[in-house]
């Protein structure tokens, strides 16, 4: 399911770097010449929202001291703050910043606002994070393979939450339904918080979120740490295996963050955006500010994550749409 890194070469990241002089220093009456803004479509404090504000700091760096905010705008699954932004003059100075779930408004929502592929222009995608499957942690099974051995036994016992429709958390929780032959009733919530406060207290069975999400309750005890997504174990957590490694070959899956521009922005403004986002998060990267969040910078240019989104969008679609999901 997970999309082939190709832009992740270093020759992006040099090309990145090699342009910084063109932008670093912006003159008087060229772009930037005032405030930017960053908006979230999620609330304050969450993993997207933080991510967000790791940028837009480093962003002020590239861009020779330009003023960057962030600006929090939830509501709808993240639309709202979607919306402002495709409503937003197509100048350059107002971005969202989002996660995958921007990219398939059409195919979860039955009514969506906006196109994701149409009515934006996007700019960069900017990082990549695994996720952990959590089960209740009065349950029997130890791994994976024996949470997968329990569900086919006791398919009806096994409930999953899924915090968002669309979310990364949803399409790899199908995912795994798909490769482990198995059969789960999902739960839907409003977040993942809630749904990771049920499955500590047992009133749901499994979740499948951003490592760093529930990685705290993880280690408190409250939830049992069963496997992560990626190909590697995450230094954050490196007792926990891979999926890979509880018996499913091949199952890598991961969260994904972008930065998109309101329809029509001028073809050099996008490119010069492209070119300091990518030489912010190759910074970020080098601090270790991104691996504190479980985070790796990505380096794509503009066609790369135009192509990008198109793959993940049909296999997102296809995923959904093979597990009988219905927009809401």
């Amino acid at each position: 399911m997970r999309l082939p890194r190709r832009a992740i070469v270093a020759a992006t990241a040099l090309a990145a770097l090699t342009v910084a002089p063109a932008w670093a220093q912006p003159a008087k009456g060229k772009f930037p010449d005032r405030l930017i803004r960053i908006v979230v479509p999620f609330s304050a404090g969450g993993g997207v929202d933080n991510i967000a504000r790791l940028l837009a700091n480093q962003l002020q760096t590239q861009l020779g001291g330009a003023s960057v905010i962030v600006e929090n705008r939830a509501g709808a699954n993240g639309a709202l703050g979607g919306k402002a932004v495709q409503a937003a003059p197509a100048d350059g100075y107002t971005l969202l910043f989002s996660a995958a779930t921007h990219v398939l408004a059409k195919e979860v929502m039955s009514s969506p606002p906006y196109d994701p592929q149409r009515d934006f222009s996007p700019i960069a995608r900017v990082a990549e994070a695994p996720l952990m499957l959590v089960i209740a942690p009065q349950l029997e099974p130890r791994n994976l393979s024996e949470v997968i051995a329990a569900v086919k036994k006791q398919p009806d016992r096994w409930t999953a939450a899924i915090p968002a429709a669309g979310a990364p958390s949803h399409l790899a929780t199908l995912l795994l339904a798909k490769q482990g032959n198995v059969k789960f009733t999902y739960v839907p919530y409003k977040g993942t918080q809630p749904a990771l406060v049920d499955v500590a207290g047992g009133h749901v069975q499994l979740l499948m979120d951003s490592m760093v999400s529930v990685l705290p309750l993880a280690r408190a005890g409250r939830v049992r740490p069963i496997a992560i997504t990626s190909t590697k174990r995450s230094t954050l957590a490196p007792d926990v295996p891979t999926v890979q490694e509880g018996g499913l070959p091949g199952f890598t899956y991961g969260s994904w963050y972008g930065v998109w521009a309101p329809k029509g922005t001028p073809a050099d403004r996008v490119q010069l955006l492209n070119g300091a986002i990518n030489a912010a998060m190759s910074e970020l990267g080098k601090s270790g500010a991104l691996a504190a969040l479980g985070v790796e910078p990505v380096a794509q240019d503009v066609d790369q994550f135009k192509s990008y989104i198109a793959g993940f969008v049909t296999q997102s679609a296809e995923l959904l749409n093979s597990a009988g999901f219905k927009p809401e």
